[in-house]
């Protein structure tokens, strides 16, 4: 083994550790409340510049440093994937505050650290140059593709979210207007009561309209987002019965119950599709256990019947 690699590698990682412990202990003993923060800026002459050089070395220099770095990586990648990849961090609610850059460079480095790792364990097998280089540009592809897999799934459980909340949000709705309240403001009062994906999305919808934004405008964006077709059926009935001077209660009356029906719905098809399911392990788990309870004790004296028969 390449035992002076792999102890620069330990002690690499050691030193990052150490120091990482070391900037939270820093910022742990030098914690101050939001009130003493607000009195030592009003009391300085140059606020901004005394509240950036409070911050930790970590949060100051080596975050800012790294976001850059990634940034960076990211404008790398092909161009064409990056409607797509806006689209889908839209939809998946921008987790972490990713930005498409941030995410093209994190699967670059993804991809890269993939690479060097394979390589790294092959140089230790001291494997031939070609096998490792093709199984590193194999992972380095796996890497890669990862990000993209993590953010796949994220839609998807966004999406689910959204389907089995929007029936409880639609209910909230309706009481609310049936209260005297408006569309707007019981969008409002479910943002502010939920924390769950459409009560996110609804509060984006209040803040559009805020900035200038028609409401039918905003409720299309609605649609954009989320990308559920439940959402945009829910939309396009609001926007018709908008246009046509219709009761809103009415209408989201009739939208709750059509949802809950589809609810009930869904329900009983996942329910019908539970013995298929179940078809395969009962096949290649369930059965051969128990035949091997029911008809292994008898195998030894079938044997043995047999065997006395031919002789």
């Amino acid at each position: 083994m390449n035992f002076p690699a792999l102890a620069l590698g330990i002690g690499l990682l050691v030193s990052l550790s150490c120091g990482f412990i070391y900037a939270g202990i820093l910022q742990w003993k030098t914690g101050e409340t939001p009130k003493q923060r607000l009195e030592r800026l009003m009391a300085s002459q140059n606020p901004l510049e005394e509240e950036e050089m409070s911050l930790p070395f970590v949060d100051r220099v080596l975050k800012p440093w790294l976001r850059r770095q990634i940034q960076a990586a990211g404008r790398l990648a092909p161009a064409r994937n990056i409607d797509r990849l806006q689209r889908n961090l839209v939809r998946a609610g921008y987790p972490y505050n990713l930005t498409v850059l941030d995410f093209l460079g994190i699967q670059i480095v993804s991809g890269l650290l993939c690479m060097i790792i394979v390589l790294y364990m092959m140089s230790l097998r001291k494997s031939a140059p070609l096998g490792a280089i093709f199984l590193a540009a194999i992972m380095g592809l796996v890497g890669f593709m990862l990000p993209d897999f993590w953010l796949r799934s994220r839609v998807r459980q966004r999406k689910a979210e959204i389907k089995r909340t929007l029936p409880d949000a639609l209910d909230m709705l309706t009481i609310c207007v049936d209260a005297g309240a408006g569309l707007d403001s019981a969008m409002l009062k479910i943002s502010e009561k939920w924390k769950n994906a459409i009560a996110t999305e609804f509060g984006k919808v209040v803040a559009e309209i805020r900035i200038g934004k028609t409401r039918r405008e905003a409720l299309q964006s609605l649609v954009e987002r989320t990308d559920v077709p439940e959402v945009a059926s829910f939309v396009a009935v609001l926007l018709q019965a908008d246009q046509f001077g219709l009761s809103i209660a009415n209408v989201l009356h009739n939208q709750s119950e059509q949802l809950r029906i589809r609810r009930w719905q869904r329900a009983e098809e996942e329910a019908r599709k539970v013995p298929i399911k179940l078809l395969f392990p009962l096949i290649f788990f369930i059965f051969p256990a128990l035949l091997v309870v029911t008809i292994g004790p008898a195998i030894p004296i079938l044997l043995r019947i047999f065997g006395e028969m031919t002789r």
